[in-house]
């Protein structure tokens, strides 16, 4: 079994009255989407569609989701047959703050060299949703338009020639040269509920994990962001799309070493549900017997402890350990790091102090509920300034400090 993942290269994308592929540039027709995801949820009261390119003196305030935009063209199931994607296209969800927990994107200046959407072409969706609805129904209706917009958009590739076509095998744990290391990757997801939450081909990861999962299926979109987490360390659902660890596990396979598998596992919020998942984490993973595992996590404080168990587990059963983690060492970077630590986590890669401070110069256009800025994790009230720029930590910026590796910080003890 196989999969064929081909890419559209787009190199602009406007607004016209409907929505299709003319040659490299992607038209999306502005009513025409609208209409279509209004009249498939009666909860969205309103969506400004915009666009918001690189270079762009443009910020995107308050986003809840980035989506790169898909179709499956063959195969009956995620992780077989063929899908093509809109390269260089995302959709960006953004609205009204439920929690605290949502960031910013800025399409040009410092605050651009933070995240990776700075450079994609983003159709951005600024949703209100109607009255009277609980938090978890707010934030699932526009969670879901998120994900229909980007199948609505990608519906226009069905049946273009994609310029670049990559194909992946599934891997067979026995196949490879003895004489490399065996090595496996743990994928922690953030899942304890209260819009905190990850799913799992469609389910919700607070249940039925840890399980294995085939790299095919990771490949192919098996895994949606629902988490209204710290932007800077959120994986967004174009984060698990095209997550660069597992891309760097199988490009090594087969050159500098054996790529066993992957095992996904939840971070649960009770102490007892915390020792359980990581017991059957380890479990799974000494099947595979690699010689050595690579940990990512997602989200900080409480699942810090989840991450120290998992390395603690893995480490007094022999198997070695990697872990990327980002820090909160306060502003000044004098304050204790992570929330737990255990003496076996000894090769830990920093993905950089998510307290440190930026000031973003002020824009000519922002898109989203700019009232709601202040109410960001790692902004304040003062963090609008009246000429318009904003001082926030860089916990504020989607993407910043990402545990996935794909950001441009570390940080290092001296």
């Amino acid at each position: 079994m196989a999969l064929e993942l081909g890419r559209i290269m787009v190199e602009e994308v406007v607004l016209g009255e409907a929505t299709w592929l003319a040659g490299r540039t992607l038209v999306v027709g502005r009513e025409e989407l609208d209409d279509f995801l209004r009249g498939s949820d009666a909860r969205l009261a309103r969506i400004d569609v915009s666009l918001a390119s690189p270079g762009d003196d443009c910020r995107i305030v308050c986003v809840k989701d980035v989506i790169e935009p898909r179709v499956k063209v063959a195969g009956d199931r995620i992780g077989v047959g063929r899908t093509l994607i809109l390269n260089g296209v995302a959709v960006v969800t953004c609205g009204q703050i439920v929690g605290f927990q949502e960031g910013i994107i800025d399409m040009r200046g410092p605050g651009a060299a933070h995240s990776p959407f700075s450079q994609t072409m983003n159709v951005v969706l600024d949703i209100a949703v109607v009255d009277g609805l609980s938090p978890h129904q707010h934030e699932e209706a526009v969670r879901l338009a998120g994900l229909r917009a980007a199948a609505f958009l990608a519906e226009a590739a069905r049946k273009a020639r994609p310029e670049a076509v990559a194909c992946y095998e599934e891997l067979v744990a026995s196949a490879g040269s003895p004489s490399l290391p065996r090595v496996a990757y743990l994928y922690m997801l953030l899942s304890q509920g209260l819009l905190h939450d990850t799913y799992v081909l469609g389910e919700n990861a607070q249940g039925g994990l840890p399980r294995d999962i085939s790299p095919l299926a990771l490949l192919d979109g098996a895994i949606t962001s629902g988490n209204c987490v710290s932007a800077c360390d959120k994986n967004t659902t174009f984060h698990h799309q095209n997550n660069p660890l597992l891309a760097e596990l199988l490009a090594r396979h087969g050159r500098e070493l054996n790529f066993v598998g992957v095992v996904l596992t939840n971070e649960p919020v009770r102490l007892a549900d915390k020792e359980a998942s990581a017991r059957r984490a380890v479990a799974l993973l000494m099947e595979l017997a690699p010689a050595g595992v690579v940990i990512s996590k997602e989200g900080f404080g409480n699942p810090d402890a989840d991450q120290m168990m998992l390395i603690r587990g893995l480490e007094q059963a022999g198997i070695r350990t990697v872990s990327i983690t980002d820090e909160y060492a306060g502003p000044d970077g004098a304050s204790q790091s992570l929330a737990d630590i255990t003496a076996e986590a000894d090769a830990i890669v920093s993905a950089g102090n998510a307290n440190a401070r930026i000031v973003l110069p002020a824009m000519a256009r922002t898109l989203g509920p700019l009232a709601d800025l202040s109410r960001l994790a790692g902004a304040y009230p003062q963090s609008l300034r009246p000429d318009g720029s904003v001082e926030i930590e860089l916990q504020g910026l989607i993407g910043a400090t990402n545990q996935l590796g794909w950001q441009r910080l570390r940080a290092r003890e001296v």
